[in-house]
């Protein structure tokens, strides 16, 4: 390492990553910065290197072309991981007439801006002022609505009636985001009694679902407006809502979760393993809790069309109230959302199994690339222990596993 370091110091990096490419047996587009890799794993590219020259009679499989091979693949990782980039917008394309990409508007020509003029003064004119009101009836509604539902005795026509009140005022807010929803496989949407997991790229995802059924939602206790919303909708539903100091516990959270499935009268539970939003391009890791708790899983693919609007939040970059305008200013939301067959654990099969197992099948339906990396590294650092168990993973391959074994 410190000879390659030595040798290397002060040389351009377009000009290391036109000399690893020619080592190399991928093709590099350096000039707009987009890497092309195969979809095959590390091991299996290294061996098909190492199968191509003789092998060394001592020390193993290791030889010093093989610092090549590691070297490209670290400044690829660098250049474009596949993580950071999941957390921020999906680049188009084609311009959509819309400033939705990580570049800022560029000037082009004076027809096409002034077509982007016409455009802003549809949106932000015309079309934001009637969305915005037709959210605002939604919310109240939704507030006044489930308030006096709260007040009816419990009987078997109060359950009745908060579905229909929750999703009458779930389709008004749609209408004002002009969403556009192609529902697939109805036949196999979840039943009560059951567990709803879909992957996660924006809190908008609830009112997508909620527009074909009624949901109990689960989450953390809010204030302000949020809290007032959280307080109305609990009186006509068994939501379930947890208080900071609670959501730490996580055998009292599994205990009330599992309480709520046991009872097979109340709504399916709709929850995002996930645990933050991905931009609508990969599902990461599903977290292992939502798949203790026992009962049917029903998976549900959620995949939105880009060329109308982002619907990917960006929490890091955007407030909710700015991504709420900036998707009310979009042309539209069009999406498309897949009921996948209920899913059972198999015997002998632990919960982080079963978890990789309904992410891959939510991740193949959606045509969305299935990534093993936790989505919490949006915000905090790799574990030590990750970092160890590659670490060994590498060393392995470096190594052989003759030399590993001795």
């Amino acid at each position: 390492i410190i000879i390659m370091y030595q040798t290397f110091q002060g040389i351009p990096i377009s000009l290391l990553c036109i000399l690893f490419w020619r080592y190399s047996s991928y093709q590099w587009v350096c000039v707009s910065g987009l890497i092309k890799r195969d979809n095959g794993s590390m091991e299996k590219e290294l061996g098909e290197l190492r199968r191509s020259r003789p092998k060394p009679p001592v020390g193993g499989d290791f030889t010093l072309s093989d610092s090549f091979y590691f070297t490209r693949r670290g400044i690829e990782s660098i250049v474009e991981d596949e993580v950071t980039q999941r957390f921020s917008s999906e680049e188009l394309v084609s311009w959509n007439l819309l400033t939705r990409t990580n570049n800022d508007f560029q000037y082009i020509s004076l027809r096409l801006t002034l077509v982007y003029g016409l455009g802003i003064f549809v949106r932000y004119c015309i079309l934001a002022p009637l969305r915005i009101t037709l959210a605002c009836i939604g919310l109240t509604w939704l507030v006044i609505g489930t308030s006096a539902v709260g007040l009816l005795p419990d009987w078997r026509i109060k359950s009745w009636i908060s579905e229909w009140v929750h999703v009458m005022c779930y389709r008004i807010c749609a209408r004002g985001l002009s969403a556009t929803i192609h529902y697939h496989n109805r036949e196999n949407k979840p039943k009560k009694g059951g567990i709803c997991v879909a992957n996660h790229t924006s809190p908008i995802d609830i009112v997508i679902l909620c527009n074909d059924g009624c949901y109990a939602m689960v989450g953390q206790v809010h204030g302000g407006l949020m809290g007032v919303v959280q307080r109305a909708m609990v009186r006509s539903c068994p939501h379930v809502w947890f208080e900071r100091a609670e959501m730490k516990d996580r055998h009292l959270v599994t205990k009330r979760l599992r309480d709520h499935v046991n009872d097979k009268k109340k709504l399916p539970i709709l929850i995002f393993p996930e645990g933050t939003c991905i931009n609508n391009t990969s599902v990461m890791m599903f977290k292992k809790g939502s798949f203790e708790i026992g009962g049917t899983i029903y998976p549900v693919a959620i995949k939105y069309d880009p060329k109308f609007g982002d619907a990917f939040w960006n929490s890091s970059k955007y407030s909710m109230v700015s991504y709420l305008l900036r998707m009310m200013t979009s042309w539209a939301l069009v999406c498309n959302v897949w009921y996948l067959p209920p899913m059972h654990q198999k015997e002998g099969e632990d919960a982080v199994q079963f978890a990789n197992r309904v992410k891959s099948a939510i991740a193949h339906q959606g045509g969305l690339v299935d990534l093993q990396w936790d989505g919490g590294l949006k915000r905090a650092k790799v574990k030590e222990s990750f970092k160890e168990q590659e670490q060994k993973k590498y060393s392995s391959m470096v190594v052989g596993e003759d030399s590993h074994s001795d």
